[in-house]
């Protein structure tokens, strides 16, 4: 296929593709995330259970669960996924009753069935059930009647292990040592001194922990005074919670008491044995119209539920004693959600002498409201988690938060786009216009693939998006540079074209592939708020390099025939330019002198002040709001005394995305139900405007820490690997030198600044590392290519020649990405200028580093080599010095490739050698080819080789001008012959 032909193939598929974008872009909906639309964001951590361990499948089943429930509810398009190894990420946009929702998504739902009499442990440690005192008689399972947790935990422990296949604290196999975290029992950390049981937190009741280390998590210490003592009850017991506090009316007043019974841990039935949950109301025959929750059974259920019950009615009627009411005597049924006691109803053997039938069901009831009954309903619905969920991160935005967080991006990535393009034109003119075409459609292409895929648009996303934008448009800067330096070397115009496409490919090509994994690495191990500008930095790249190599170049390819392109100075390349003369390699120790002086005070500012790290790291909750009612920093202290948080940290703000002046609130981790009552109580004082929040456990601090170590590293192995594997393993050092250089330099910048390092820093500096190495990778691939055409040179003199020839390159590059980052710091949200921040003070170290470090760092080593030691020693022989550039003996300039006079058309075009007849290389025989316009399709050696000679045809150029001569024997003369067709 013939140029020409191949550039309008592309250009037609282009402009196709074009029309698919458009018709994308106009059928489906961009999917905005909750910080552009407002919503909550929920993270669990998942805890293994005796039934699975935390693993792929539990966790995917987990997830199927959490999203019927969330269906349930009636929240459109939300997000859940998988976050880390054991994390689930929920996001819910634009919920109307997050309390709800959040109790809803994450709650275990497990339903057990038990015989409540022979299993209720008494004081001895065995079953108690002829003991009303233990069992509550009458009342089972009423507060009154159980213990308070510290004492029942005690009772608990003294039971030996009883190992059964149906355990809810045991996994079949596990041994006391507990090995790789599997359940063998539950622990508790008593204080032996004040008779409690601690936890974090100040409910009056703890949750049991699957292992003693699980005990101190999130970095839970005792209190002062206390003597704690880890206690483990082991399998085959369990504390159930008494049921909640009723007045006469049934209206619950307490729903979580401190009254425990200890259990004989053996249900009969489970949650996965009913079917059809439902919110109804009580209305039978003496019916009190409350409401409640009818179910039905399963086969296995249905025969089970009537056998229990059965026995039940039997116990019941041979307890009953002459003279004493059947209500003393009767036997009951308990149901256990999570631990706490729903309901103890109790088996009339008078009416049920057989049991109860269950083919028509059954029902839950007991202190319910239409609310609670209908949550319960779909809970069981749903079905239990297969593993225990722990939230450990909960952010909320308003909507109009998020509404102005999307004009404020918007705006950006216009004004980033309209800088970058105005640089162009102006810079690189017909080239620079070519290159706005290209970046037009390269925005169509990139926004129809996030409504297609579809990728959820985040402020990280937003920033990702205007980021790529420099990195297109840095991409054909590379190639134009190149374009011109052809031009002006000598080409023509159509050849310079051509050539500076091939020879600037892999250069590009590296650049964009070590972009791309860096994304890769970060979309792989960050968190959920930096996966959305990973993924569009990502697919951002891969485009990018899709519109910069083939759309731009049959574009530039189809116009270089056309009059707009005829004179070199349309392309910016109109006359040569006296080049960079710097001697950049003997300047290396004033270099090296002024970064060891950056990094000195940088080290000592983080030595000193630390850096500032926000509660991503830290954990903690962070409020901001704006208030209708004016308010001080002394009355919100008030305030926060009041709903029990004196430590609290009061800072004034002034910051858009609260309407301007407002507050900012910074505590320690509040649990939900504490951050509704802080909540409520700072609307009822002032008037709440814009209310966002962010609470971050410590097990979530640690493991963003964690993973942003972890990115950081492996970014570094994998860009070494590559590097090592496209140049020698002695180029990947002075990256890695180069890559920590601009790490410290940023982390020294920010510790100076006091500017609070988030998640979203990590992003940017992981992009850093990315960027960092696009210069410096430019530079080593000229320096490859010049090694072979230097073959006398000093290394310090490759280097100089090649940074001579890139130099502007790299500025150009460097300062079309600053651009977009600058519109990013200026018109951006609060979000959005930490990150440009972060990226501007990178991206200007990473331009320094691979010029003034990576390269002289890469020079003193290479010159230690035998060849070039050689080299350097023969040079200051001959010259008695070694210059910066190479030189001939007599001290005059040498170029590379020395500039050949050659005949040129009217057109500019090369037309004929220098001499005729004389000997042309193959490549300025293929010049020589594309100044005449011929389209013909290029024949070679290899492919002549490996057909069989066709003695009718004529013979090639190459037989006529690059083959050696061969003597032949005189044979008939051939017919005349035209186009291989007889006349």
């Amino acid at each position: 296929m013939t140029d020409r032909r191949r550039n309008t193939f592309v250009l037609l598929v282009v402009l196709m593709l074009i029309g698919l974008a458009a018709v994308t872009i106009v059928a489906k909906k961009t999917r905005l995330g909750l910080d552009l639309k407002g919503g909550v964001e929920l993270v669990y951590q998942g805890k293994p259970t005796a039934q699975a361990k935390v693993d792929t499948e539990s966790l995917n089943r987990a997830i199927d669960i959490m999203r019927k429930r969330v269906d349930q509810i009636g929240v459109a398009q939300p997000e859940i996924q998988r976050s880390g190894a054991d994390e689930i990420t929920v996001a819910l946009p634009s919920v109307s009753n997050v309390s709800r929702a959040q109790d809803q998504v994450g709650k275990t739902a497990q339903l057990l069935f038990y015989d409540w009499e022979p299993n209720v442990i008494g004081p001895e440690g065995k079953p108690a059930q002829s003991e009303p005192t233990a069992t509550g008689g009458a009342n089972a399972g009423a507060p009154q009647f159980g213990l308070p947790e510290y004492q029942a935990v005690l009772r608990a422990q003294k039971r030996p292990p009883i190992l059964r296949p149906n355990e809810t604290t045991w996994t079949p196999g596990c041994t006391p040592a507990q090995v790789n975290g599997c359940i063998y029992g539950s622990w508790y950390l008593l204080d032996t001194k004040h008779e409690k049981v601690l936890c974090k937190g100040k409910a009056a009741t703890c949750q049991p922990a699957e292992t003693e280390q699980n005990l101190y998590a999130e970095g839970y210490k005792p209190p002062p005074g206390a003597v704690a003592k880890a206690v483990r009850v082991n399998p085959g017991t369990v504390l159930v919670q008494a049921r909640s506090e009723e007045n006469k009316s049934g209206k619950v007043t307490l729903p979580s008491p401190n009254s425990f019974y200890v259990l004989n841990d053996n249900p009969v039935l489970r949650g996965s044995d009913i079917t059809h949950p439902q919110q109804s109301f009580d209305e039978g025959a003496g019916g009190t119209g409350a409401p409640n929750v009818t179910f039905g059974f399963t086969s296995h259920g249905q025969s089970v539920f009537q056998k229990v019950t059965k026995t039940i009615a039997q116990r019941g009627q041979e307890a009953q004693l002459p003279g004493v009411g059947k209500e003393a005597a009767q036997q009951h049924f308990a149901v256990v959600l999570d631990g706490q006691l729903i309901t103890t109803p109790s088996i009339d053997y008078t009416k049920y002498p057989e049991g109860i039938d269950a083919t028509s069901g059954s029902q839950i009831s007991g202190g319910f409201t239409i609310t609670s009954a209908q949550n319960l309903a779909d809970e069981l619905q749903s079905g239990a988690l297969p593993i225990k969920l722990v939230l450990i991160s909960r952010s909320q935005v308003s909507a109009t938060l998020g509404k102005q967080a999307l004009n404020e991006g918007l705006i950006a990535g216009l004004a980033g786009f309209a800088v970058v393009c105005l640089f162009l034109l102006i810079f690189y003119r017909v080239l620079g216009a070519i290159a706005v075409g290209g970046l037009i459609i390269y925005g169509v292409y990139f926004f129809a693939l996030i409504k297609l895929i579809p990728i959820t648009l985040t402020l990280p996303g937003i920033a990702g998006l205007i980021l790529t934008i420099g990195v297109a448009a840095d991409a054909n800067i590379v190639i134009f540079e190149r374009v011109k330096e052809e031009i002006r070397g000598g080409r023509s115009i159509i050849s310079g074209i051509a050539t500076g496409y091939k020879r600037g490919f892999a250069a590009i090509v590296d650049a964009n592939v070590v972009t791309f994994m860096t994304a890769f690495i970060l979309f792989a191990l960050a968190t959920a708020e930096v996966k959305g500008f990973a993924f569009t930095l990502g697919i951002g790249t891969l485009v990018s390099l899709f519109t910069a190599v083939l759309a731009t170049q049959a574009a530039l390819g189809a116009m270089s025939r056309s009059r707009l392109v005829s004179h070199p100075s349309a392309l910016g390349a109109g006359r040569s330019r006296r080049g960079w003369t710097f001697d950049f390699m003997g300047a290396s120790k004033w270099f090296f002198s002024l970064s060891g002086t950056i990094l000195l005070v940088g080290a000592l500012a983080i030595g000193g002040k630390g850096l500032n790290l926000g509660i991503d790291f830290k954990s903690g909750t962070r409020i901001q709001t704006g208030f209708v009612r004016s308010a001080s920093e002394s009355q919100l202290t008030e305030v926060m005394k009041s709903v029990g948080d004196p430590t609290a940290k009061i800072q004034k703000i002034s910051n858009q995305n609260i309407g301007g002046q407002g507050y900012q609130i910074s505590t320690r981790t509040l649990q939900p139900s504490s951050l509704k009552k802080v909540e409520a109580a700072l609307n009822a004082r002032f008037g709440i405007r814009n209310f966002s929040s962010k609470s971050i456990g410590p097990t979530f601090g640690k493991t963003v820490a964690k993973s942003a170590i972890i990115a950081i590293i492996a970014s570094l192995l994998v860009i070494s690997a590559y590097i090592a594997l496209r140049f020698e393993w002695k180029y990947a050092v002075p990256v890695l030198i180069a890559l920590m250089h601009d790490l410290l330099i940023t982390a020294g910048v920010y510790s100076l600044t006091g500017r609070e390092v988030t998640a979203a820093t990590v992003a940017a500096l992981l992009t850093i590392l990315g960027y960092s190495l696009y210069d410096t990778i430019i530079v080593f691939d000229r320096v490859r290519e010049s090694v072979p055409r230097m073959p006398r040179a000093a290394f310090s003199q490759i280097v100089n020649r090649s940074m001579s020839e890139v130099l502007t390159r790299s500025l150009a590059t460097t300062f079309c990405t600053l651009l977009p980052v600058t519109a990013l710091l200026f018109f951006g949200g609060e979000t959005l200028k930490d990150f440009a921040f972060a990226l501007m003070i990178g991206i200007a170290s990473g331009a320094y580093s691979s010029i003034f470090i990576a390269s002289p760092v890469l020079t003193h080593w290479k010159e230690r080599e035998p060849a070039y030691r050689h080299r350097r020693e023969r040079i200051v022989g001959e010259l008695g010095r070694l210059p910066a550039y190479a030189t001939t003996a007599t001290g005059s300039p040498e170029d590379v490739e020395p500039v050949q006079k050659r005949k040129r058309s009217r057109r500019g075009t090369i037309i004929a050698p220098e001499e005729p007849g004389a000997k042309i290389s193959r490549d300025e025989f293929q010049d020589l080819v594309r100044d005449l316009d011929v389209d013909a399709e290029p024949t070679g050696v290899a492919q002549r080789a490996s057909r069989e000679p066709d003695p009718a045809a004529d013979l090639t150029p190459e037989d006529l001008v690059l083959k050696e001569p061969k003597r032949r024997e005189k044979t008939r003369r051939p017919r005349n012959r035209r186009h291989g067709r007889s006349r």
